[in-house]
Formats: structure tokens, C-alpha cells, sequence
């Protein structure tokens, strides 16, 4: 598993009436992006060390495609 600061990691609950858990990764331990992670949980907003088990998976940010399109009323006549 590999990820980049930015990047989803999402945690489904593995036992009966587990919550899913998930959070943005905000830093890293490894420059190849191999665990452990720092992770900022969206449900509380604290940062913890996360070692990602087989319940989890990561979404990956595009960080190279980033576009922010110009506001339509900056350029309005």
C-alpha cells in the first residue's frame, strides 16, 4: 500500500455494527509513501500514527492534475 500526503484512507469496520472510519493522510513516515501514516479522522479531527490493516483502503488525490478553474466573475465585463 502506498499513498501521498493528501490522499483518503478509509477504514470499513470489520466486525457486526462497526463504523467505517476515515481520514485524510497528512503526513508520512517512508518517502516511497509505504505505511505508517499520520492521519487527521474526519469524525473527530484528531492526528494519529496509522498502521492500515486489511479493512482499508486508499483514495488517491490526483496531486499532479490539479486545476483550479478561473472564477467566472473575475473576468466578467
Amino acid at each position: 500500500m502506498e499513498a501521498a500526503v493528501g490522499d483518503r484512507i478509509i477504514v470499513q469496520g470489520t466486525r457486526p455494527g462497526a463504523a467505517r472510519r476515515d481520514g485524510e493522510i497528512v503526513g508520512l513516515h517512508h518517502p516511497d509513501g509505504t505505511p505508517p501514516y499520520d492521519v487527521r479522522w474526519a469524525d473527530d479531527g484528531r492526528v494519529t500514527e496509522y498502521v492500515p490493516g486489511p479493512d482499508a483502503r486508499i483514495h488517491h488525490y490526483r496531486h499532479e492534475d490539479v486545476t483550479v478553474p478561473p472564477h467566472p466573475h473575475l473576468f466578467a465585463g
